[in-house]
C-alpha cells in the first residue's frame, strides 16, 4: 500500500496527487481529448491528445504514488515532456529530494522504452504507406516552382510530396510537402537525427548537407555529389555530427546553410560545421541555395569557395585587431574567464562588482574602463545573500535599474537538456545584447567530476556554446584546492586552465581583497588590484531575529600594495584559511554573542585534516611554526589557549559571528 509523506494531514489539504497530475497535464497545453483518470502505479499510460488520428495516443504519463508522488508526462507529438512532483504542503528534506530524483530517473527509463515502441509503430505505418505510392513526377507544382527534379521522393494520393525520413539505414518517419511549399512531418514520428539522402552513402567525393529538399536538390544538380536533406535547421548539427562519425575524419563535409534574416540558418550551419569539422557555405543574399540559383547565381562556384578557416599570414596580420574588453585588462569580450579563491574570500563580491557595473551606467572599475551590456547571472546557491549584495551595491552606487537577470536555481549546464534550457530561457528575455554570463559556482552547475578532463570538457563545450550563441563572455566562479599545496590554483583538472582566456586568483587579508591574474592569454598580465570592503546597511531589511541586515561593497584600495609589504607566505595563508574554517565550525562566542576566537585544539584539527597525507610529525611541526609566525606578525593573538584575529579583521569577525549564531539557532 502506498504511503504518502507528511504534509497531507494539514488543515488545508493539498489536492490529491492524482488530481494534481491531471491538472498539471491539462495546464501544460497538451489538451487531452477527454478527462483523464490518473493511476499512480509506476507504469506508463497513454492518452489521446489534439491532433491524434484514429486510435493514436501520443500523450503519456508515468506516475509514482508512494512517499512524495512524482513522475513525468508529455506527448510524442512534438517531443514535449515535463517533470512533475506533487505539492505536499511543505519543503522537502534532502533525502526526499534525492528520492524524487531517483524516481524521475526511473520514469525516464520507462518513458524511453515506451517511446521506442511508439516510434516503431510510426515507422511501420510510414513503410506501409510508401509501398502504395509511386515516385513523384518532375511536373509536381512544388518541383516546377523550385526548378528542381525528383530524386527518390514520392507523391501521395492527395497530391503532396513525401520524403522518407531515414535513420540508421531504416525509414523511421516522413515529411510531406504540398504544392505551395507547406511542410509537415508524419505525426509522432522520429525526426531528430533523421535525414533524406540524394545520392549514395558512403559518398563518392564531397558530401553536402542542406536544410530542405529544394536546397539539397539544387546542390545535387550543381555538383553531382551526395547531398543530405537534414529536414530543418535544428537537425543540421545532429546530422553533421553523425556523418562525421560514420564517414571518418578524412571525408570532406560541406554544410550549406540558409541566409535567414533571423540568423537561424547561419547559426545552425556554423554549429554543424563546428561539430563535424566541416566547412559552412552561406548564400550572400537573404534566402537559400535554391533561391540563389534561381536568381542567376553560380552555385557551383559558391560551393567551391575557399577556406574561411585558413587564411594567408599576410592577410592575417594586415590589420590590427586590438583586444576588446568588458573590464579593461581583466575581463575580455567573448572570452572565457575563471575567478577562483578560497571559500569566503570574496570572489562573488568581486564578480558582482564587475558585472553590475557592466549592467549599469557606472563607467569604470579601479580606474579602468567598463563596457556596458546585458548580464545573466546563473546563481546556484545563496540567493538570499545575493539579493542583499545586489541591493547594497545599487544603494551604494545610486543605481536604480540594472540590465541584468539572476537565475532562481542551478541546472545541469553541461548536459544537453540543461544547456538547451539555459539558452531557451536567455532567448526568452528578448534582451538587446547579453555581454556576459556568470556561472556561480562551477561546482553547482557541473554534472560529473571536476577532476576528470572528460567532464571538464563537457562544461567547457557548454560555455563555448553559450559564448557563440549570445556573442558574449562567460565567467566561471570556482574554488581553490583544499590542501596547502593547491591554494594558488583552481580546483580540478588541468583542462580548465588550458581552455581559459583569463584566470584570476582572489585572496583576502583582513578587510582587503587582492586580485591577481594567473593567466591572460591574449594580453600582458595586469598588476594586482587591491579592494577594500565597505559596509552597507540596507534600510528595511531584517533577518529572522529582527536584526538589521547589512552587506559589503568593494572599492579600490590604492594603498593596498604598500600595506602588503609584510606579505604572508603560502603556509601562513593556509594557516589563516584553516583558522577561518575552524572558526565557522567550532568558534567561541562570548556572553554578548560576539566572536571570541578559536581553541587551539579545534584549529589544529582542521589544519591536520587539510594538510593531506603528510606525516604526523610534519603536520605538528608545520602547525607550530605557522602559529608562531602569525602571532609574531600580529595577525592573531592568544588568550588562555583561545586564538583571536587581530583588529584588522573586524569585518571578517562579524561574518564569522553571524555564521556561528545561525548554526546555534538551527541546532
Amino acid at each position: 500500500m502506498a504511503v504518502l509523506a507528511s504534509g497531507w494531514d494539514r488543515e488545508i489539504k493539498p489536492d490529491a496527487p492524482e488530481e494534481q497530475l491531471a491538472a498539471a497535464i491539462t495546464s501544460s497545453g497538451l489538451n487531452p481529448e477527454k478527462s483523464l483518470r490518473i493511476v499512480l502505479d509506476g507504469k506508463i499510460h497513454r492518452f489521446p491528445v489534439e491532433g491524434d488520428k484514429g486510435t493514436e495516443k501520443a500523450g503519456w504519463y508515468v506516475g509514482f504514488g508512494d512517499n512524495i508522488p512524482a513522475g513525468m508526462f508529455g506527448s510524442w507529438r512534438g517531443g514535449f515532456e515535463q517533470r512533475w512532483r506533487a505539492d505536499v504542503g511543505r519543503e522537502l528534506s534532502a533525502e526526499e529530494l534525492a528520492a524524487y530524483e531517483a524516481r524521475i530517473a526511473e520514469a525516464i527509463e520507462i518513458k524511453e522504452a515506451e517511446r521506442r515502441k511508439y516510434y516503431e509503430q510510426i515507422a511501420e505505418a510510414v513503410k506501409k504507406i510508401l509501398k502504395t505510392l509511386e515516385q513523384a513526377s518532375p511536373e509536381h507544382p512544388y518541383l516546377v516552382k523550385k526548378r528542381v527534379g525528383s530524386y527518390g521522393i514520392y507523391e501521395t494520393g492527395d497530391g503532396r510530396l513525401m520524403l522518407p525520413v531515414v535513420k540508421g539505414g531504416e525509414v523511421v518517419s516522413a515529411q510531406y510537402i504540398d504544392g505551395d511549399g507547406g511542410k509537415q512531418f508524419h505525426g509522432g514520428g522520429e525526426i531528430k537525427g533523421g535525414y533524406f539522402p540524394l545520392g549514395s552513402l558512403p559518398p563518392q567525393g564531397t558530401v553536402y548537407v542542406a536544410e530542405g529538399y529544394a536546397t539539397a536538390a539544387s546542390v545535387y544538380e550543381a555538383t553531382g555529389r551526395t547531398t543530405i536533406v537534414a529536414l530543418n535547421a535544428g537537425n543540421m548539427p545532429v546530422v553533421a555530427k553523425w556523418l562525421r562519425g560514420k564517414l571518418g575524419p578524412a571525408q570532406e563535409i560541406v554544410i550549406v546553410g540558409d541566409n535567414d534574416e533571423s540568423g537561424t540558418g547561419q547559426k545552425a550551419a556554423e554549429e554543424a560545421a563546428h561539430l563535424c569539422g566541416g566547412r559552412a557555405v552561406i548564400p550572400p543574399e537573404t534566402g537559400d541555395a535554391n533561391d540563389y540559383v534561381n536568381a542567376g547565381g553560380d552555385l557551383k562556384a559558391l560551393l567551391k569557395g575557399g577556406s574561411s578557416w585558413l587564411v594567408s599570414a599576410d592577410d592575417f596580420c594586415a590589420k590590427p585587431a586590438p583586444i576588446a574588453w568588458l573590464v579593461k585588462k581583466w575581463i575580455q569580450c567573448n572570452g572565457l574567464a575563471m575567478v577562483f579563491g578560497d571559500s569566503g574570500c570574496g570572489k562573488t563580491f568581486v564578480v558582482l562588482d564587475w558585472v553590475l557595473r557592466i549592467a549599469s551606467d557606472v563607467n569604470d572599475w579601479a580606474g579602468l574602463k567598463v563596457r556596458h551590456g546585458g548580464v545573466v547571472y546563473l546563481a546556484g546557491e545563496g540567493h538570499y545573500g545575493l539579493k542583499a549584495r545586489i541591493a547594497g551595491w545599487k544603494l551604494y552606487h545610486k543605481v536604480e535599474r540594472l540590465n541584468a537577470w539572476v537565475s532562481s536555481s542551478d541546472c545541469e549546464l553541461n548536459t544537453p537538456e540543461g544547456l538547451a534550457r539555459t539558452i531557451s530561457e536567455i532567448r526568452s528575455l528578448e534582451a538587446e545584447k547579453i555581454s556576459v554570463i556568470v556561472v556561480d559556482t562551477l561546482h553547482r552547475f557541473l554534472v560529473g567530476d571536476e577532476n576528470k578532463a572528460v567532464d571538464a570538457k563537457t562544461m567547457l563545450d557548454a560555455c563555448s556554446t553559450l559564448s557563440r550563441t549570445f556573442d558574449c563572455a562567460v565567467i566561471l566562479v570556482h574554488h581553490t584546492g583544499a590542501n596547502q599545496d593547491a591554494k594558488g590554483r583552481a580546483r580540478g583538472s588541468t583542462a580548465w586552465r588550458g581552455a581559459l582566456d583569463n584566470q584570476i586568483l582572489v585572496t583576502t587579508s583582513g578587510d582587503r581583497i587582492k586580485l591577481e591574474q594567473v593567466k591572460n592569454k591574449d594580453g600582458e598580465i595586469a598588476e594586482p588590484v587591491y579592494l577594500e570592503k565597505i559596509p552597507v546597511h540596507l534600510p528595511g531589511w531584517y533577518d529572522d531575529d529582527g536584526e538589521p541586515v547589512s552587506t559589503l561593497v568593494l572599492e579600490q584600495d590604492e594603498d593596498g600594495a604598500e600595506k602588503e609589504t609584510a606579505k604572508l607566505t603560502k603556509s601562513q595563508h593556509f594557516g589563516l584559511q584553516t583558522y577561518r574554517e575552524a572558526a565557522e565550525k567550532y568558534g567561541v562566542l562570548d556572553e554578548r554573542g560576539e566572536f571570541a576566537g578559536v581553541r587551539e585544539s579545534d584549529w589544529r584539527k582542521i589544519f591536520y585534516e587539510r594538510s593531506g597525507n603528510m606525516k604526523p610529525d610534519t603536520k605538528r611541526q608545520n602547525f607550530y611554526l605557522m602559529r608562531k609566525e602569525l602571532s609574531g606578525l600580529g595577525e592573531i593573538t592568544c588568550d588562555d589557549d583561545v586564538y583571536q584575529l587581530s583588529d584588522e579583521y573586524e569585518l571578517e569577525k562579524v561574518y564569522i559571528r553571524k555564521i556561528l549564531q545561525k548554526n546555534h539557532t538551527e541546532v
